[in-house]
């Protein structure tokens, strides 16, 4: 059975802070445009008629990636 540690995992992010007060900024902009680039692949709102379940093919997928 899996353990949680969240100290841990705190633990280690304080260990990254000691060394560096900057990571915690370079984490979040990094976040940030993981998130940017996943709600890239959402179609866009005037692509969408209201109750249209379309998924996106992968052919889309691919060529908003591109």
């Amino acid at each position: 059975m899996p353990t949680v540690r969240h100290a841990d995992y705190i633990g280690s992010w304080l260990d990254v802070l000691r060394e560096d007060n900057r990571a915690i900024v370079r984490a979040a902009s990094q976040a940030s445009k993981a998130a940017d680039w996943l709600l890239g692949f959402l179609p866009d709102p005037g692509d969408v008629e209201d109750g249209d379940d379309a998924d996106i093919g992968a052919a889309e997928i691919d060529r908003r990636a591109a």
